[in-house]
């Protein structure tokens, strides 16, 4: 993937100097870059906007593919966080805390792993990309969860670092001309980012370290599947 996944009824801590306009569009890119949101774009893009990894795909079938998406990546994941909440697990939907996003990151890392290797890579017609990038959102959940024992890194800045990875391995190997994507999405990483420290309780490094990890975790996926 998430705002990030807050105690109820107590807003996240952010910094009240910058002007109101920047508060609301810093909030404005949290939501609409939300962690949850990242694999369904990632995978839009390729669907959509990649010349070769689904050529001979008919739109029903990359619809279908986006569905598939949408339900272990959203919905399923942002259904056991409300449960979890409903059952008294967590304090909050938005995660404020490290003890919250503890179930959280376990929930969400079966639905990666389970989107990856049974969705994605038992099906011959898929380009192996797929698994790769969803293996390395699995792994990058991993990360998270090993990480939020000693901080709480930032779930948006995984998300960014993995989008960039995809994109990066893209252009490692050469399939796609990924100058100008890859312009817009280190833009988009740069203003959620900024947005994280803006209306977030994020610390620099945690955001610095989110992004290294999901950058990472999607080199070690490829190097792994591809």
């Amino acid at each position: 993937m998430n705002s990030e996944l807050s105690i109820v009824n107590v807003p996240q801590e952010e910094n009240t100097s910058q002007p109101l306009l920047v508060r609301i569009f810093a909030h404005f890119f949290s939501y609409v870059f939300h962690p949850l949101f990242v694999p369904l774009y990632a995978i839009a893009f390729l669907a959509f906007f990649h010349p070769s990894y689904f050529a001979g795909f008919t739109l029903y079938e990359k619809y279908r593919l986006l569905l598939t998406t949408v339900l272990n990546t959203i919905f399923f994941p942002a259904f056991a966080i409300l449960l979890m909440k409903g059952l008294g697990f967590i304090k909050s939907v938005f995660l404020l805390t490290q003890q919250d996003r503890i179930g959280p990151y376990l929930s969400s890392m079966i639905f990666y792993f389970w989107t990856a290797w049974v969705f994605f890579k038992t099906d011959p017609q898929l380009a192996l990309i797929l698994p790769s990038f969803m293996t390395g959102v699995f792994l990058t959940t991993v990360v998270g969860l090993l990480s939020n024992i000693y901080f709480k890194i930032s779930m948006h800045a995984m998300g960014m670092g993995g989008l960039l990875g995809l994109f990066l391995i893209i252009m490692l190997y050469n399939t796609m001309w990924m100058w100008w994507p890859m312009a817009a999405a280190l833009l988009i990483a740069g203003l959620v980012c900024t947005s994280r420290l803006i209306v977030s309780d994020h610390s620099p490094k945690e955001i610095y370290w989110g992004l290294f990890f999901g950058v990472l975790c999607q080199l070690a996926a490829a190097v792994f599947i591809l």
